[in-house]
């Protein structure tokens, strides 16, 4: 079966490899390209006031290699939680140095990995009248974007929270070849692999007009998932993001 990944271009090749070697061919179309921190000089701000920070919150492996990146060999200080959304992200940090027992993050049975798991794991040490750092990516205007929920959370637990982007989400730039294969990838029973909406969106701004309906999906949340079917997927199979579930769903396919 071929499979369509439309991670970041660092991320889609962890998951070539794992797909290749289950002997699925794989079609590299990111739909999201990753560029520096548009505000170096606020990242670096945001490294010095970590030792004031009870945590700093990572929501992707990207923000984890934005914010190291630009940390100049800083060493995370031993005051502050690291919190990450899922096994990715706690991967990052660990390869970024934060000892393991400093991370917090979702179990690793939890239904999926995001904001909502993360907090009930995280919510018995805010306190209130402390300060929690969001590192996160940019829009297209270069300010930090992404949900809000766990921010919402935290400043009506009395919590200060301040966001810094260090790194930007940009729409890619297909070639005509790439065109090609993305159109014919719509209908020919390719099986494509969301783990983002932003990533749907991007394609539907690439290919407008497109019909998806002879397309099939797996989208790593369900979120994901109803933005997958707006535009006009006509299977989608909602999978939990790690590994394993995401071959078990595709090899559900038959």
């Amino acid at each position: 079966m071929r499979v369509v990944l439309t991670r970041p271009r660092p991320e889609a090749r962890r998951w070539a490899d794992t797909l290749v070697a289950r002997g699925h061919q794989v079609l590299l179309l990111p739909l999201i390209d990753i560029a520096p921190a548009p505000d170096a000089r606020a990242v670096q701000q945001a490294w010095s006031s970590l030792p004031d920070c009870q945590a700093a919150m990572f929501v992707s492996g990207n923000a984890v290699q934005g914010f190291f990146g630009t940390g100049n060999g800083r060493d995370w200080p031993s005051t502050t939680r690291a919190w990450s959304p899922g096994p990715g992200t706690t991967r990052a940090l660990v390869a970024a140095g934060v000892p393991p027992g400093r991370i917090d993050a979702p179990p690793a049975d939890a239904a999926q990995f995001d904001s909502e798991a993360l907090w009930p794991v995280v919510a018995p040490q805010v306190q209130a009248g402390a300060r929690v750092l969001l590192v996160r990516g940019a829009g297209a205007d270069g300010r930090p974007a992404g949900r809000d929920w766990l921010a919402q959370q935290l400043m009506q637990a009395g919590t200060h929270v301040d966001t810094v982007a260090a790194y930007a989400r940009r729409l890619p730039q297909f070639d005509d070849e790439a065109l090609a294969q993305a159109r014919r990838a719509a209908g020919d029973g390719s099986v494509w692999l969301f783990s983002s909406s932003e990533a749907i969106a991007n394609l539907r701004r690439l290919l407008p007009g497109q019909d998806w309906s002879g397309a099939r999906a797996i989208a790593t949340h369900e979120r994901i998932a109803q933005a997958a079917r707006g535009a006009g997927f006509g299977v989608v199979c909602p999978s939990r993001p790690a590994e394993a579930d995401v071959v078990a769903a595709l090899e559900s396919f038959g």
